[in-house]
């Protein structure tokens, strides 16, 4: 089982022609039981490198090999453990359909103008709040 006290987690806004990628998952208990959208994410793998993490996530779970890739900042935070986040965004030239992988319910690209509700985001908005930052660049 993973460990208690520090939690390495990577995720991916994936950017298409002015739309961006976000999931919901099956399965939500790695999750915190939250059942909103999220920016594709995962827990990185034992000595796994942040940026294969990211590489691994949009690949299984939305199908998508990605060369455009760039670590945009990382955010530390506690909520009953350390968390430690890799917020990567990655580009593709436009949006295409996404082969959903296992634990991924629902997968679905919105226009950067027309997110998804703050009410509808998991977590009480934070993927909106970390999309506003990393592409604030």
């Amino acid at each position: 089982m993973g460990c208690a006290v520090h939690k390495l987690v990577a995720d991916v806004a994936l950017v298409a022609d002015g739309h961006v990628l976000f999931v919901r998952y099956d399965d939500t208990s790695r999750y915190d039981g939250q059942k909103g959208w999220f920016l594709p994410d995962d827990f990185l793998g034992h000595l796994e490198h942040p940026d294969e993490a990211a590489r691994r996530i949009v690949r299984e779970q939305a199908g998508v090999e990605l060369s455009d890739l760039r670590l945009a900042e990382v955010e530390s935070f506690g909520n009953g453990a350390w968390h430690l986040v890799f917020h990567y965004v990655g580009g593709l030239e436009e949006p295409h359909s996404i082969a959903s992988g296992t634990n991924v319910a629902a997968a679905s690209w919105f226009p950067l103008q027309e997110l998804p509700d703050l009410s509808e985001v998991a977590h009480h908005g934070w993927g909106l709040e970390v999309l506003r930052r990393v592409l604030a660049d």
